[in-house]
C-alpha cells in the first residue's frame, strides 16, 4: 500500500488482485496512441456474447492536473479531473457524466504516514456523502467506509475492515453490506524473484448463511510471462496466461471450467492491449 496505511479500498487489495484481476470470459482489445503534445488516446472494445461495447478514452496530463474523458457506445461522456497534491498529501478529484445531471461529484483524498482519508459529496441538492478513513501504519491498519443519503436520511453503506501486513504476508478481515457479509483474505509471497504468491478469500453471508471460498496462486515463468490459477468451493476452476510481447503491450488468455459439470463447454477469454 506504499507509505502509511493507504486508503480503505487498499485493505485486502493484494489478495483480490491475485484472485480476480485479469480473469475474464469476454474478448477485449485496446489500442493506446500518443500525440506530440502528450495526449494519450485509448480506443477499446469488448465482445460480450452477441453484444459489442466500445469506448474512446482521452487523457491529458498538464503538470499536476490530469484530465480524463471517455465516450462510450451509449453516447455518455465520462469526465474526471484530478489535481494531484495542491497541498502535501492531498488529491482533489472532480467527476461527472453527461447527460446525467445528478452524476457530479467532488472527492478529496489525503494520505499521511499514519492515516488515509477519502471523502466525497455529490453535486446535487440532496447529495450522497461518503467518508472512508484508515488509521495505522505499514503493519496494522483499521478503517471504515460510510455513505449517507441526505435525501432519505439513511445510511446506504457502512463497512469496516482491518489488515495486518509483514514483509511477505498480508491478512485482512472486513465486514460489508451493512454488517451482513464477513470477508477474510490472505496473501503470501512465496518467492519475490519469480513473483510467486498464494492467496485466499473466505466470505460468509449472515442472512443467507452461505460461505464462499476462493484460493489461487500466481507465478512468473520469465520476466515477460506470468501464469495464474484459482478454484472456488463451487468447483469453478480458472487459469490465465499473460505475456508482455513488447513494452507495455500485453496479451492475456484465460479459461474457466466447471469441474462439477465437465461436459459443459469451457469459457475462454482473450484480451490484447497495445501501446506502441
Amino acid at each position: 500500500m506504499g507509505k502509511g496505511p493507504g486508503l480503505y479500498p487498499d485493505i485486502g487489495k493484494k489478495a483480490r488482485d491475485l484472485l480476480y484481476r485479469d480473469y475474464q470470459s469476454d474478448h477485449k482489445f485496446s489500442l493506446t496512441t500518443f500525440t506530440v503534445n502528450g495526449v494519450s488516446i485509448t480506443s477499446s472494445g469488448s465482445k460480450k456474447g452477441d453484444f459489442f461495447l466500445a469506448d474512446v478514452n482521452t487523457k491529458l496530463i498538464n503538470k499536476n492536473i490530469t484530465t480524463d474523458v471517455k465516450v462510450d457506445t451509449n453516447s455518455k461522456v465520462f469526465t474526471t479531473i484530478t489535481i494531484d497534491e495542491p497541498a502535501p498529501g492531498l488529491k482533489t478529484i472532480f467527476s461527472f457524466v453527461v447527460p446525467d445531471q445528478k452524476s457530479g461529484k467532488v472527492e478529496l483524498q489525503y494520505l499521511h504516514e499514519n492515516a488515509g482519508i477519502s471523502t466525497s459529496i455529490g453535486l446535487t441538492a440532496s447529495p450522497i456523502v461518503n467518508f472512508s478513513g484508515v488509521a495505522g501504519n505499514n503493519t496494522v491498519a483499521l478503517g471504515t467506509d460510510i455513505s449517507f443519503d441526505t435525501a432519505s436520511g439513511n445510511f446506504t453503506k457502512y463497512n469496516a475492515g482491518i489488515s495486518f501486513t509483514t514483509s511477505d504476508l498480508i491478512a485482512s478481515l472486513s465486514v460489508n453490506d451493512k454488517g451482513d457479509t464477513l470477508t477474510a483474505s490472505y496473501y503470501h509471497t512465496v518467492s519475490p524473484l519469480t513473483n510467486t504468491a498464494v492467496g485466499a478469500e473466505l466470505t460468509h453471508g449472515f442472512t443467507s448463511n452461505e460461505n464462499s471460498l476462493t484460493i489461487g496462486t500466481q507465478h512468473s515463468l520469465d520476466p515477460l510471462t506470468s501464469v495464474k490459477a484459482r478454484v472456488n468451493n463451487f468447483g469453478i476452476a480458472s487459469a490465465l496466461l499473460q505475456h508482455e510481447w513488447r513494452p507495455k503491450s500485453v496479451f492475456t488468455i484465460s479459461g474457466e471450467v466447471d469441474t462439477r459439470a465437465i461436459e459443459k463447454s469451457a469459457k475462454v477469454g482473450l484480451a490484447l492491449a497495445l501501446k506502441p
